[in-house]
């Protein structure tokens, strides 16, 4: 058999819709494009856009990593079950929600604490004893007390047996560091700091029993402020001598208090006329505030009328003062009486013993009234009280 020929007629493409068309047509029986022109229309290439990437694996690969990724889940699906392995449990412990208002505590803040400075304590130095030196001149030259030798170097308390060429052992003075500022001072500190002291320097034939009776210390408070192992000083020591610690420590003089105003007088009024019906007269005036134990009200009382010049002076502490009846003018005569009143302090005794006094104050202004007498009594008849009518 000889192979089947194809009869199928060749045909061409559009170039406009892509149409087949036989190879002879003229146009386009789609798009109707005139196919007898043929111009030098290059051969359009189409655009191929970008590709993804294309990863290629081997089976034996895709395999391991597919076994990986297996791995992984079935250990995240473990660790994920056994969390909630026991949810009855959990559900019993997990508190219920109540409507009560939740209340966020700010956290405080804590203050780093301020380290304070320490100081390192500083070695002794080696000092060679020579002739004519005592644990006070070589405590002195290094300006360290004469127990710290004594104590650092065993030696006895009277530190006599100094030998030339001895070594000792000076201890260095440690700085003291500066103290923190503290709110309030403890009592031991808020004593040492009220206490009054004296810097003195030793002078010539000076022993510790003549200047503790100098000052009225006892030896045993020199000797505690100063570090002192025994009564000895020498010329030329500094001691600081604790007056807060005398035995008889002197009074402190009182404060005079300030002195007070004039007393402002009330009654009787400026002028005012007593007759005979008046057998007595008060006086009052304001006070001038809360006396004090030696104090007192002067009252002055003057007969101006009268030919002796009768003056009465009476100290009360109260605010008001009654005439005695014996001031009272003798004759029917009007008589001019002033009066005035001055704060007055005690200031002492006299030799009989009676209190003296001096002014505490100003004086009140003066003040006048008039008051007629009862008359000369007769020589044969007896006196007679008068009767009291105010």
């Amino acid at each position: 058999m000889s192979p089947e020929k194809s009869t199928t007629s060749p045909t061409k493409l559009c170039p406009t819709c892509g149409t087949r068309l036989s190879e002879n047509a003229t146009r386009c029986l789609v798009c109707g494009s005139d196919l007898s022109v043929k111009a030098n229309v290059k051969p359009t290439h189409l655009v191929q856009g970008s590709r993804m990437p294309e990863l290629t694996l081997s089976l034996p690969a895709a395999l391991g990593f597919l076994a990986l990724f297996l791995t992984i889940g079935a250990a995240l699906v473990f660790f994920v079950l056994r969390g909630n392995a026991n949810p009855a449990a959990d559900a019993a412990q997990t508190p219920t929600p109540s409507a009560t208002a939740t209340v966020t505590v700010t956290p405080t803040i804590t203050m780093t604490p301020t380290l304070e400075p320490t100081m390192t304590p500083l070695p002794p130095i080696d000092y060679k004893v020579a002739l004519g030196d005592t644990c006070i001149s070589i405590a002195l030259a290094y300006k360290v007390s004469v127990s710290s030798i004594i104590s650092l170097n065993d030696l006895p308390a009277a530190c006599d047996n100094l030998v030339v060429g001895q070594v000792l052992k000076i201890p260095q003075p440690t700085p003291t560091p500066s103290p923190q500022p503290s709110a309030t001072l403890d009592a031991t500190q808020q004593a040492e700091a009220s206490c009054e002291k004296l810097n003195y320097t030793v002078a010539a034939n000076d022993t510790l029993s003549s200047i503790a009776a100098n000052y009225g210390v006892t030896m045993a408070a020199i000797k505690e402020y100063n570090g002192l192992a025994s009564d000895t000083v020498f010329e030329g020591q500094p001691l600081i001598i604790p007056l807060c610690e005398r035995v008889n420590k002197p009074t402190p003089t009182p404060t005079t208090p300030p002195p007070y105003p004039a007393p402002n007088l009330l009654l009787p009024a400026d002028g005012a006329a007593f007759t005979l019906a008046n057998d007595t007269v008060t006086l009052q005036w304001a006070s001038v505030g809360t006396l004090r134990q030696n104090e007192a009200y002067a009252v002055t009382i003057e007969d101006v009328t009268a030919a002796n010049g009768q003056k009465l002076v009476e100290y009360v502490t109260d605010t008001k003062f009654i005439i005695p009846s014996n001031f009272r003018p003798n004759d029917t005569t009007p008589h001019i009486i002033r009066w005035w009143v001055l704060p007055v302090r005690q200031s002492g005794t006299d030799s009989s013993g009676k209190p003296t006094w001096e002014p505490a104050g100003s004086p009140s202004a003066q003040r006048v009234f008039t008051w007629s007498g009862v008359g000369a009594p007769a020589a044969t008849s007896p006196a007679t009280t008068p009767t009291s009518a105010q």
